[in-house]
């Protein structure tokens, strides 16, 4: 029997942010918290907005002009995005992938962040700081799935590629980058310690 063809891929880049140590993690870490802390723009928007926690996205998202291991950090993440790039076959033209903002987020226990994509960029993705035991993984879901009206469910033990729903757990310095088109989000944090990652979109131009 012939298999079949998988036909429009979604690609998911998954891969350690620094092999070799480049980078310090716990001073990303010590930095976030020391921004958090003294971001009041961004805990008023929080607090204005029900958002779970702490987030940068709508008071600090140009880290690297202002912190040097953020500005270290931006290096790492243009070399997985140039890989990334790659093996998307984008036609670039004259324009270039660059990236357009970085924030902080900070998800306290029992925080979520829901469903989403990020319509203005053409590449995102998410680097993890802290990830203590429980903390959620990410889930992405099938862009096709308001489309399949009337068919029926997946086996659980379906291949990854067909499922609806797919979950991610990463682990502290891994970096996960994906298009942008790409609806995701953050369940449940079911661990009594803080999730802290920093999440960033590329734009193409």
């Amino acid at each position: 029997m012939t298999e079949p063809k998988l036909l429009f891929a979604t690609p998911l880049y998954h891969a350690p942010l620094s092999a070799d140590g480049q980078i310090d993690i716990s001073e990303i870490e010590a930095s976030c918290w020391s921004i958090a802390q003294d971001d009041e723009a961004g805990q008023e928007w929080c607090t204005q907005n029900g958002y779970p926690g702490y987030t940068s996205y709508a008071s600090l998202t140009d880290l690297g002009w202002r912190f040097p291991i953020f500005a270290e950090l931006e290096k790492l993440l243009d070399q997985h995005v140039a890989e990334f790039v790659k093996e998307l076959d984008w036609d670039l033209g004259d324009k270039a992938i660059s990236l357009e903002d970085l924030w902080i987020n900070i998800l306290p226990e029992g925080g979520t962040h829901t469903g989403h994509i990020h319509p203005h960029s053409v590449l995102s993705g998410t680097t993890y700081i802290a990830m203590p035991e429980g903390a959620s993984a990410i889930r992405f879901e099938d862009p096709r799935l308001a489309q399949m009206m009337a068919a029926p469910p997946r086996r659980k033990d379906a291949r990854e590629a067909l499922k609806p729903f797919v979950y991610v757990a990463p682990q502290v310095g891994d970096v996960l980058l994906w298009e942008s088109w790409l609806r995701h989000e953050v369940p449940m944090n079911m661990s009594e310690e803080e999730r802290i990652s920093v999440s960033f979109n590329y734009r193409w131009g």
